[in-house]
Formats: structure tokens, C-alpha cells, sequence
């Protein structure tokens, strides 16, 4: 099946949906990253040993935000290339 020729408004929002995909994957990786860091103060710091455990659950919660972030991003970017970007 051959596809329309995009009119330049669609060509531009497909871009836009395409890079407001990637500034979401970017998002759920700092997040990550930053409880990641949390997790780590939380557990290296020896004062604070009666809270350590909550910075393996910080761990847990970056692991999430990883899987969670790339799962979406390749989601997205297959409904779109399918073209079902729409009903997302």
C-alpha cells in the first residue's frame, strides 16, 4: 500500500510527535538516574543506616523508570511508523 504525500503541517507533526517521544525517553532517564544517585547517598551514608533500605527501594524505582521509559518510547515510535500514532 503506497502512503499519501505528507502536506507540510502533517510532515511537521509527525517531527513533533517524534521528538516530544525522545524528550519523554530523556525524562524517564534523568529521573532514573536521579533516583539512582538518591539511592546511592542513602546507602553509602553510614549515619543514616536505619533508612537504607530505602535506598534499595530507590534502586528498584530507577530499574522501573528505565524498563517503563524504553518500553514507551518504542511503543510510540511503532504505533507511529505503522501510523496508529492517533489512537495513542
Amino acid at each position: 500500500m503506497e502512503e499519501t504525500p505528507l502536506i507540510i503541517r502533517d510532515y511537521l507533526a509527525r517531527q513533533r510527535t517524534r521528538m516530544a517521544n525522545e524528550r519523554t525517553l530523556l525524562s524517564y532517564i534523568r529521573t532514573s538516574l536521579y533516583f539512582l544517585v538518591s539511592g546511592t547517598a542513602l546507602v553509602k551514608v553510614e549515619d543514616l543506616a536505619n533508612i537504607s533500605s530505602f535506598g534499595y527501594f530507590s534502586f528498584a524505582i530507577s530499574i522501573v523508570l528505565i524498563i517503563v521509559g524504553f518500553f514507551n518510547f518504542f511503543r510510540v515510535r511503532r504505533k507511529m511508523r505503522k501510523g496508529y500514532y492517533h489512537k495513542m
